[in-house]
């Protein structure tokens, strides 16, 4: 496994260890929890460039980067609806929307399609991901909960966007046809 796949394992190896920092009670948890994050966050912007630098991509991490990102943002949006931070709403909207496009991305590679990344979804990451930091920013009480409720509403605007995009291509994705 190479060094982009192991960023990539490393991102799902800190979802845990985020969560566990944002339930523990100590002095400025949430300011560590949310370090911690953005610090794992951030292996996402390496991986790729480094696999694509190197032309080394893999289908492991074809398949895991998506994932990881998921598994870390949306892990980190429950923990702040727990801390009254973000609105359950918005955050179950989201991930109802992470789980209809990954359903997509399976029926698609049973038809032999491999549903890469759009650059709406990618913009829809990053977006979820700084509207965490600003979660977890405004849970160490840096902001009020109306930073992060703003924050969290372009999130969920673009995420409900990109919902759409994938959907818009979904029906000759699942012709076997290319995604423009």
């Amino acid at each position: 496994m190479g060094l982009p796949d192991q960023l990539t394992v490393a991102r799902i190896v800190a979802v845990p260890i985020v969560v566990l920092l944002y339930e523990l009670d100590f002095p400025d948890h949430n300011l560590w929890a949310t370090a911690f994050f953005a610090a794992a966050m951030a292996t996402d912007f390496f991986d790729g460039r480094i696999a694509r630098s190197r032309g080394r991509t893999s289908a492991l991490g074809t398949l895991l980067d998506p994932i990881a990102d998921k598994i870390l943002v949306l892990a980190v949006l429950i923990a702040l609806v727990d801390q009254a931070v973000f609105p359950g709403w918005m955050v179950a909207v989201i991930v109802a929307r992470e789980f209809l496009v990954s359903g997509l991305r399976l029926a698609a590679i049973e038809r032999g399609v491999v549903l890469h990344a759009r650059d709406l979804g990618k913009l829809k990451t990053w977006s979820q991901a700084v509207a965490a930091a600003v979660g977890g920013l405004t849970a160490a009480g840096a902001w009020t909960n109306d930073v992060a409720w703003w924050a969290l509403l372009v999130a969920l605007v673009l995420t409900l966007v990109s919902g759409l995009d994938y959907a818009r291509a979904a029906p000759r994705l699942l012709r076997g046809g290319a995604v423009a």
